[in-house]
């Protein structure tokens, strides 16, 4: 008997997803417990609706992900730190520093998180740094350090 699980359940399914199973199994464990309920037209029809518009909804993320992107890449910053002697920054400008200045540049919004250093930053100089904006985009900016 076909069904589509409403929860998801070891060794059966995901939730929305339609399996076959066995009539026993789904008409004594699944339906008392509203696990699942029987594939028919309109169930098949509804699952098959929530998984189109979660596929939108995907595709509309990764397009604003990549509009995103575009917007940052191949942009430069500038970060304006004290130093010592040797050029050598007291502290360190970090992914938080670097994040503030995108917002504060190009108005963009980016969490620290998704910026990657090798280390801190702690020269005055020109450093490239990866920017993972979404799963498989990323863009690319350009830190100037000055005094």
């Amino acid at each position: 008997m076909k069904v589509v699980l409403k929860q998801d359940i070891k060794g059966t399914g995901k939730k929305d997803q339609m399996v076959e199973v066995s009539d026993g199994y789904a008409r004594n464990f699944l339906f008392p417990r509203k696990l699942a309920v029987p594939a028919d037209a309109a169930n098949a029809n509804d699952v098959k609706n929530k998984a189109e518009a979660k596929q939108f909804h995907l595709e509309q993320e990764r397009a604003a992900a990549q509009k995103l992107a575009d917007a940052v890449n191949e942009k430069g910053i500038t970060i304006h730190a004290k130093a010592g002697t040797n050029g050598r920054l007291f502290g360190a400008v970090t992914a938080k520093d670097i994040a503030q200045a995108i917002k504060e540049s190009y108005g963009v919004e980016l969490d620290k998180r998704k910026i990657v250093l090798d280390a801190d930053i702690k020269a005055y100089g020109c450093y490239p740094v990866s920017v993972k904006i979404y799963n498989g985009i990323t863009a690319q900016v350009t830190v100037n350090v000055l005094e």
